[in-house]
């Protein structure tokens, strides 16, 4: 079992000194009986391990312990208690800048840092042209990097540990600073490496981490506050920022309904409906039981979808209009009450979603308690891959930019794709009209 354990943590425990003063530390290293500084626990009693193969994830607030917790794996810190057991070789991409001298070039860098790393100069030299090309910086790799930009930074140093030939990447928080084409680039290649190497991924972005990670590990103050499967982990941890932000409160649950189509016209539409790649979604019933968070000064009571009649759909397919509707009963007054949902797949990413702020934001709707507030969004289905999905839906009081939960459902409405012609992308969007135009030779 040992040998398929990549990264071992056992009851480790780190903790800084800090001097009010410079000279007191001076004072001791002369006067050791006196303490001349207060201790920081910044880890506690941390224990997990991760496989060979496996890609986790790690999130928690600034200040919880994240980045300290990297370093120690990566050996550039050492425990003050407890054990830490790497096995293979690790490439790690931590503070900007790390491993880099800022009066070297590029290239000087990328030689320092990938010895560092393990490769020799031969090694180095075969890749050298890989790494550049990977990095995409042009003439800038002869100059010194003290005159990049922190982008600039993140592709060099993620060129040279895409190319070292790891066992193991240490991933913190550093693609926050790319450009978006960069950072899809690198994400294939985490995706990629996923398949056969381990990856232990810092971001403070739960979609990411739901979306590459197969667990996660929620830090908070030092501590682990939960583990386990990515989805469920980032879902507690965002209900935990909405509370520490608004308050706890209880939420209230109601009862279930079901589900019959409507039409939207994509010129294909009776082709693909004719035949086995028709987008059949099966909808199953509203599930007021499932997690959610919220100050309970309202509660959702009922989620479904239906047709143009009002009638609820317990199937519907791909590129037909559907109105999702969302019933909130008020539980105390709310000023400026917001519904929302976001349809998510399996993994937890978001596909889609709409909120009622921007269409009464001139007017608002307020609702005194005893009330009942009914949402209801009108849109064409998008044509789905088959797989597993779900809508969560929440009500809020406030603005776009400042409001307060008071029910939020991760999962209230489950559905199924069982089969789909979307070809690629995550959603397929009903074509108006598809065209291919040819000309003879002779028109040519």
């Amino acid at each position: 079992m040992s040998s398929e354990i990549a990264i071992s943590v056992e009851q480790v425990g780190k903790t800084f000194r800090l001097y009010k003063r410079p000279q007191d530390r001076l004072l001791q290293r002369f006067f050791p009986r006196r303490q001349y500084f207060r201790e920081f626990h910044a880890l506690s009693d941390i224990s997990f391990h991760v496989n060979r193969g496996e890609t986790v994830g790690i999130i928690g607030r600034n200040g919880s312990g994240k980045s300290t917790l990297l370093q120690l794996i990566c050996g550039t810190l050492t425990p003050t208690q407890g054990r830490i057991t790497v096995h293979g070789r690790v490439a790690a991409l931590l503070e900007l800048g790390a491993g880099f001298n800022p009066e070297f070039t590029g290239r000087e860098n990328v030689y320092l840092n990938a010895t560092i790393l393990g490769l020799t100069r031969k090694q180095i030299d075969q890749r050298l042209d890989d790494i550049f090309a990977f990095a995409e910086i042009g003439d800038f790799v002869d100059q010194p990097v003290k005159t990049y930009s922190s982008g600039m930074y993140v592709r060099l140093a993620f060129a040279v540990i895409a190319h070292v030939d790891a066992d193991i990447l240490i991933i913190d928080e550093a693609l926050a600073v790319g450009d978006a084409l960069f950072t899809q680039k690198c994400m294939r290649y985490l995706r990629k490496f996923r398949e056969t190497g381990t990856i232990l991924f810092v971001s403070h972005d739960s979609a990411a981490v739901t979306n590459l990670c197969q667990r996660a590990i929620w830090l908070r103050e030092g501590q682990i506050v939960e583990q386990g499967e990515a989805k469920g982990v980032c879902e507690a941890y965002l209900a935990s920022l909405f509370e520490s932000k608004n308050g706890n409160g209880a939420v209230r649950k109601s009862d279930a309904v079901r589900a019959k189509p409507e039409q939207w016209v994509d010129q294909r539409r009776d082709f693909i409906n004719a035949s086995p790649l028709r987008n059949d979604l099966e909808i199953f019933r509203f599930d007021p039981d499932k997690a959610g968070f919220g100050q309970g000064r309202a509660a959702i009571t009922d989620v479904h979808l239906a047709d143009a009649e009002g009638n609820r759909m317990a199937w519907v397919v791909g590129g037909e209009v559907t109105t999702l509707t969302v019933t909130v009963q008020a539980e105390q007054r709310l000023d400026r009450p917001i519904i929302g949902f976001y349809v998510k797949d399996r993994l937890g990413q978001t596909l889609f979603g709409d909120n009622t702020y921007l269409t009464y934001s001139d007017q608002p709707q307020p609702v005194e308690a005893g009330g009942v507030l009914t949402a209801r969004f009108r849109f064409p289905m998008p044509l789905l891959p088959v797989g597993d999905y779900s809508i969560a839906v929440a009500v809020a009081d406030g603005t776009q930019a400042d409001h307060v939960q008071h029910h939020w459902i991760h999962d209230a409405v489950l559905f199924r794709s069982h089969s789909s012609a979307a070809a690629t992308g995550l959603v397929g969007i009903p074509m108006l009209d598809v065209r291919l135009d040819a000309s003879s030779p002779e028109a040519a």
